[in-house]
Formats: C-alpha cells, sequence, structure tokens
C-alpha cells in the first residue's frame, strides 16, 4: 500500500483507532523529553493542582480553535 493510499484510508478509521495509530506511530519516534521540558510539564501540573480552575475542557479548547481558524 503506498502513502497516498494509507492516507486516503485514515478518514474511514473511527476516532480510537486515529488514536491508537498515532499513540504507535509515536512509539515508534522513541521520543525522549529532556530535563527542560519534563521540568515545564511538572510545573504546569504543580500549577493546575493548585488553581484547577485555570484550565479549560478538551471541549473548550476545540471551539477556540475552530473559531481561530474559521
Amino acid at each position: 500500500m503506498s502513502f497516498s493510499e494509507v492516507l486516503a484510508e485514515l478518514p474511514k478509521l473511527t476516532l480510537a483507532e486515529r488514536q491508537l495509530l498515532m499513540r504507535r506511530a509515536l512509539e515508534l519516534e522513541e521520543l525522549e523529553l529532556s530535563a527542560e521540558d519534563i521540568s515545564l510539564v511538572e510545573n504546569r501540573l504543580a500549577e493546575h493542582h493548585q488553581n484547577p480552575q485555570s484550565s479549560v475542557s478538551l471541549e473548550e479548547m476545540k471551539a477556540r480553535v475552530r473559531s481561530r481558524i474559521s
């Protein structure tokens, strides 16, 4: 199967199947976070735990992104 054929098949996959495909692709890359990236994630998570109201839901974030690209 060619790359173009694979791309043409992607819309036929369910959301769960696409998410699994993305996770598997990332696993193949064996990406590692730098110490700086790990620190950033830990700091942001700590900030969220201190102020949970500072975050927005996934649906809210999607709506914000859609409004910016529309």
